[in-house]
């Protein structure tokens, strides 16, 4: 079950492969990520000492949690892989000119999990076509529904 999804990141880049990842996660960002109070949009993944941290990833704390802990919202936290995964995704970032971008905050067995994504910056010129070719789909769409009217 998704809980949020990185548009921005299917717009900014072209998406080659993706992980499935889990989060070092504190009490209180699990409570308020089941609550719907986190933004992944402008987060992205590093590669530091072997393993693999996601910045930037907002996540606003509950009014009704911990009250006496001081809560950082934006906070670096680690993602789990096997480590033949992340010796491939640094062969590939180091060597290739990857980027790693998150894709999906979504649930897996009561547990959540971050999908990452393998990818390449995408020109500005493939970024309109990709607009304009999605403007010509749903023109299409559009035609076919009225014509079944």
């Amino acid at each position: 079950m998704s809980i949020t999804v990185n548009k921005k990141a299917f717009h900014d880049y072209f998406v080659e492969d993706k992980y499935e990842a889990g989060i070092v996660l504190e009490g209180w960002e699990v409570k308020a990520i089941r609550a719907g109070r986190m933004n992944i949009k402008e987060s992205y993944v590093i590669i530091k000492g072997g393993e693999l941290f996601l910045i930037g990833m907002h996540i606003t704390p509950l009014t009704t949690a911990s009250t006496h802990n001081r809560h950082d919202p934006t906070r670096t936290r680690k993602l789990l892989l096997h480590a033949h995964e992340i010796s491939k995704l640094i062969g590939k970032v180091e060597r290739a000119g990857y980027a790693l971008v998150p894709l999906d905050l979504h649930f897996l067995r009561g547990r959540i999990k971050l999908e990452i994504g393998l990818a390449k910056g995408k020109k500005q010129h493939d970024k309109r076509a990709a607009t304009m070719e999605k403007d010509t789909k749903r023109e299409a769409q559009r035609a076919m529904k009225e014509h079944q009217r």
